[in-house]
């Protein structure tokens, strides 16, 4: 078994150890566990009188100076009597959220994971003294070993991204108000016809329902890219065709989709600048102008009545018989910044 100790005030703590069940060697980059790993940016305080708001669910056992082993399958904490007046606890670097929580500082967590366990023990319990609600803790992936360190403090599982995980923790006793998880992802598709009434189509690659399908282009945006700058994209990724946004035509809502995820699809009706074709050959198999008529007149166009009628929207707003949303560029007070605002706009011819 991997043992990992920290010593400090030798009268008042015989030792504080996180111990995983697993007969392994330790690994090379483990780091040394002395306290003084707590010093890498923390906010140094006394504490005099302070209980942990966060004692686990299981059996205790008294040990020398007060401490107490938590029994719990797979980790084992050994923690301190840190209500001792000699015992000096550092919190965790944080800074307050604008809603009564506390934001952690990733870049600032210990080194060692006994630390961090120490420490995050006590900040809940100052946080907790202070009427502080939501904490927010990212773990970034070379401080993977502190995530099961947190969750038996009682942090949950918020959202993971490539490189952290994001936990959080409520302390009032009542529900969460904390908000919940990503839920969305968002697609975006993009109409071109030609002056030959012709419209952009592809066939992609993939052992889907549209597999040998003629459609148009699609593909979900990126980070921090707007709806219609992502439509412009994907068309010119996976076509080779240059356009312009003109109007946001419709979108789609549906539920339970990709990882039990809701998804928004927007369809933008974009105006092109280039006609010559060159595919992606990664993800498309084939792309070409098409006659809206042989589009349409696919049998998946005639079962499938949500995908006609974005085709008949979009063929009314190129005929001008149906005004879409144009984007604005405005600014927010809220934030102030810049972003874009949808709406339809019947003077905008």
């Amino acid at each position: 078994m991997v043992m990992m100790a920290a010593v400090v005030d030798a009268c008042q703590w015989s030792g504080f150890c996180i111990q995983r069940l697993i007969e392994q060697p330790r690994s090379s980059g483990a780091k040394d566990c002395s306290f003084k790993c707590l010093s890498k940016g923390f906010l140094q305080k006394s504490i005099l009188s302070t209980t942990s708001s966060t004692q686990l669910k299981s059996s205790t056992v008294p040990l020398h100076g007060g401490s107490y082993v938590h029994k719990k399958k797979g980790i084992h904490v050994l923690s301190p009597n840190i209500s001792s007046p000699s015992m000096r606890v550092e919190l965790l670097d944080a800074w307050d959220d604008d809603y009564d929580g506390v934001i952690i500082n990733p870049e600032s967590l210990p080194l060692c994971a006994n630390a961090f366990a120490l420490a995050l023990r006590a900040s809940l319990s100052n946080w907790k003294l202070k009427g502080k609600k939501g904490v927010w803790l990212k773990i970034l992936l070379d401080q993977a070993d502190l995530v099961p360190i947190a969750i038996q403090e009682g942090f949950n599982y918020h959202h993971a991204e490539s490189g952290y995980v994001m936990l959080t923790y409520w302390i009032p006793n009542e529900p969460s108000m904390l908000p919940a998880s990503p839920s969305h992802q968002i697609g975006v598709g993009g109409f071109v016809l030609n002056d030959k009434r012709e419209v952009l189509v592809v066939k992609e690659k993939c052992p889907c329902s549209c597999s040998g399908l003629w459609k148009l282009p699609t593909g979900y945006i990126n980070k921090s890219e707007d709806v219609f700058t992502g439509a412009i994209r994907e068309v010119k990724e996976e076509t080779g065709v240059d356009t312009i946004f003109l109007e946001l035509v419709a979108f789609r809502h549906a539920h339970l989709v990709a990882f039990e995820n809701s998804d928004l699809l927007f369809v933008c009706m974009l105006k092109p600048l280039s006609f010559e074709i060159t595919i992606d050959e990664k993800e498309i198999q084939a792309a070409k102008w098409m006659p809206i008529d042989e589009l349409i007149g696919q049998p998946f166009y005639q079962e499938d009545h949500m995908s006609k009628k974005v085709i008949d929207i979009c063929m009314s707003a190129y005929e001008d018989r149906y005004s879409g949303f144009i984007a604005n560029q405005l600014t927010s007070k809220i934030d102030g910044k810049l972003s874009y605002l949808y709406y339809n706009d019947s003077n905008k011819n």
